[in-house]
């Protein structure tokens, strides 16, 4: 920890924490523990909790719950820390401008705090599971010292920040609205790995989504490193905006002048330059997307010398993030993943592209009213049968019958679409779960939706394992 920052940045300092959640609390947790002043303001009616009451007594944190009060800004606060999903047009927000005060989100206080080496991955799809990916493999590695994984993953960078020593790397998953939040945070290596519209809500423009994204390198030298997706335009067009050393990310062509990670269609090999680092069988993830995130994560790890064997190794075994195309398990010869986070279109189609074997898709959920036609042919290529339930369930079946599909089952429950899922598969089949649905209908969130798949996964399989035995 840089004791100076603290000084400097911290203690005794007053800052406005908006909104709570996960990250509000660490951030407020782990700034009062410093010396700040801090007070937190969100606009639910959150019951206080017992961590909250212990905050509140010891360090004398201060919550305003249930209103945003705009007088709370007529305090003399250094700074203000936003959740990242607070849009900038929200009126606390925009008083504070008014007032020129600081808007900051918790990745910017996580690089005033640390001298770990920081990495950041950053992308419209793939972020998490490159983040988790490259922080397996530098765990498995040689290097001195330890890796943390945080960020939008999950786990607040504050969380793994503070602790962290000057031998350590911190991994950091970075949204495009922990990104706009920081002003002098600065990465060793940053990784933007693609840029799709999405999120265009928050920032308005693809130009301003790109612009909240970049500032991943902002603050980069010549001394630190950008891995920039070179089969993109958009984002290789802007290489010359960065002074970080360019580190292409192809797909479709060989990066050995400038060196970089590259993908052989031919010989289906992932590569460093003249390298060849690991053959594709060797990736346990399945579909192109996860060729493009391994050669990131493939690029962190030869810029930090991890051995080709370190890397080999991790890609045969990991299988993926829970939630995103993760592997629950075989069974008589068909394998269930499971895609909750899948909640449209897009990250659909993505699940569905990725598999060569034919498709038993579990699918539908909270009706948006979006048409699914990008999905036709994606469906009509790999999907052989659908089980749908939820709100919008008459539309998946109507893009089912749209595609030549005739074995179409409803179903109540994740649990139902599992039995009935697997009675339409035969052996060498994926039984998909990736509901291009938000899960609001029937489930509090996608996490739960996927828990439950993977409960009713292993419930099924070993009843069905116990029936076999008995018959003999």
């Amino acid at each position: 920890m840089q004791k100076t920052a603290v000084k400097e940045k911290i203690t005794g300092k007053k800052f406005l924490v908006l909104g709570l959640g996960k990250t509000g609390l660490s951030v407020a947790k782990q700034l009062s523990h410093l010396g700040a002043e801090i007070t937190v303001n969100d606009g639910k009616a959150t019951p206080m909790t017992d961590e909250m009451k212990a905050l509140a007594d010891q360090y004398a944190v201060t919550f305003v719950l249930g209103e945003h009060p705009l007088s709370l800004l007529d305090q003399p606060f250094d700074a203000v820390i936003k959740n990242p999903g607070i849009p900038y047009t929200h009126p606390m927000i925009e008083k504070a401008t008014a007032l020129a005060l600081p808007i900051i989100t918790d990745v910017e206080v996580a690089g005033w705090l640390s001298d770990a080496m920081i990495i950041g991955i950053t992308a419209s799809n793939g972020k998490t599971t490159t983040s988790a990916l490259t922080a397996k493999i530098l765990s498995e590695s040689l290097l001195s010292g330890e890796t943390r994984l945080g960020g939008n993953i999950g786990i607040p960078s504050l969380d793994i920040a503070l602790d962290a020593t000057a031998a350590d790397r911190l991994v950091l998953e970075l949204s495009s609205f922990q990104l706009q939040g920081t002003t002098t945070f600065h990465p060793h290596i940053a990784a933007l790995m693609n840029l799709y519209p999405t999120h265009l809500d928050y920032h308005g423009t693809m130009s301003d989504y790109l612009q909240a994204k970049w500032h991943i390198t902002a603050n980069q030298t010549a001394s630190d490193y950008l891995l920039l997706n070179a089969d993109q335009p958009l984002l290789w067009e802007k290489r010359t905006e960065t002074k970080a050393t360019i580190i292409p990310i192809s797909l479709t062509h060989p990066c050995v002048d400038p060196i970089g990670a590259w993908y052989d269609e031919t010989n289906k090999t992932l590569n460093w330059g003249s390298e060849v680092v690991s053959e594709r069988a060797n990736l346990a993830l399945p579909g192109d997307h996860n060729v493009q995130n391994a050669l990131n994560a493939i690029a962190v790890a030869k810029l930090l010398q991890v051995d080709n064997a370190t890397i080999q190794r991790v890609l045969q075994q990991f299988r993926g993030v829970k939630h995103r195309i993760q592997w629950v398990g075989d069974f008589e010869q068909r394998s269930f993943y499971n895609d909750s986070k899948a909640t449209n279109n897009e990250a659909a189609l993505t699940a569905l592209n990725s598999f060569e074997r034919p498709i038993v898709w579990i699918a539908g959920g909270l009706n948006r009213h979006i048409p699914l036609t990008e999905l036709k042919p994606a469906v009509k290529k790999h999907v052989k049968a659908l089980v749908v339930m939820g709100e919008n369930a008459p539309e998946f079946e109507s893009l089912a019958k749209a595609c030549g599909i005739t074995t179409i089952e409803h179903a109540d429950w994740v649990e139902d679409a599992v039995k009935k899922a697997y009675t339409f598969s035969a052996a060498g089949d994926v039984i998909l779960l990736s509901p291009a649905s938000a899960s609001w209908d029937q489930y509090p969130s996608f996490e739960v939706r996927g828990d439950r798949f993977i409960a009713a996964v292993e419930q099924f399989t070993t009843q069905q394992d116990m029936t076999t035995e008995g018959d003999h």
